[in-house]
């Protein structure tokens, strides 16, 4: 079975060579292009890299990976990762399109929370899909927190939202996580739906975060499907979902450049724990090696 293609081991090959030449420049483009930095951001790292190398007169290859990793975290490190869940209950409405791993985000959001002695609930506000809910209980349960259901199939998800806070408020729980549609017949209804949630729950308290969830595999048609999120939702932070190992890694700074909007979660497993806070220092060093 071939060994998958990953950033580290395309730069590990490079940084070996005795000097910085021509060649080095080709395959550090080709990697970056390769590992979805996208063509723009990956003119302007080698151009930057480029500068540097010519302004301290190196030709050691050593010296230009420490540039990289520094470029890299200097880049990832310009937008605050930061969660804001100070408020009490903190509302987080979590929005996506349908696939990208929304509901077991939310589960493994709650378990990242529930560790750290928060406590929570989750409301299944995605009530298109009968489906859904039954999915999210499961999750929830295996995250450790509670969870608001609909009253009945097809409740308006407004008022699940609404019912959910009100018991956050009644109990003393310390977050909420609301699950929402990813897909309606069409992206307007979504959108709209999307933000008669946000009014009920903002007559309610204020909404702590707006996280979209994106799939890290499908890189820039995942970002396309997100825009309609990205522009009518109030985004605060992006979790990325499937982020295993380094051959799409470079999406992560990518999309954070691309939308202005800081990486705040990061899942990079199938597992209940394998949801983290967004380190820079610590991703760079997983993707290009140390």
């Amino acid at each position: 079975m071939a060994t998958p293609w990953s950033l580290s081991g395309a730069l590990k090959g490079m940084f070996s060579r005795k000097t910085i030449d021509d060649e080095t420049w080709d395959d550090l483009e080709d990697a970056l292009i390769t590992a979805d930095f996208g063509s723009d951001i990956t003119d302007s790292i080698v151009a930057e890299l480029r500068e540097n190398v010519r302004k301290y007169s190196t030709t050691d290859p050593e010296d230009l990976r420490r540039m990289l990793r520094e470029t890299l975290e200097e880049r990832l490190a310009r937008l605050d990762p930061t969660l804001t869940l100070s408020a009490r209950p903190a509302v987080v409405l979590v929005v996506g399109v349908n696939g990208v791993g929304k509901t077991t985000t939310i589960g493994k959001f709650a378990k990242f929370l529930t560790t750290r002695g928060r406590t929570v609930i989750v409301g299944a506000a995605d009530t298109f899909r009968a489906a859904a809910v039954e999915q999210l209980a499961t999750w929830a349960e295996r995250g450790g927190a509670s969870i608001q259901k609909p009253q009945q199939q097809g409740q308006d998800p407004a008022s699940v939202a609404f019912q959910t806070i009100e018991r956050a408020q009644r109990e003393g729980v310390d977050i909420v996580l609301i699950d929402t549609a990813g897909r309606l017949q069409t992206k307007s209804g979504l959108m709209d739906e999307l933000a008669k949630v946000k009014r009920v729950v903002e007559k309610q308290t204020e909404i702590a975060e707006v996280l979209l969830v994106l799939d890290a595999t499908t890189g820039q048609n995942g970002l396309a499907q997100a825009e309609a999120f990205i522009e009518h939702a109030g985004v605060t932070g992006l979790v990325l979902t499937k982020l295993d190992g380094s051959a799409k890694g470079g999406f992560v700074l990518s999309v954070q450049e691309k939308t202005g909007i800081p990486i705040k979660l990061v899942g990079q497993g199938e597992g209940i724990n394998d949801l983290t806070g967004f380190t820079p220092h610590v991703f760079v060093q997983n993707l290009i090696g140390r």
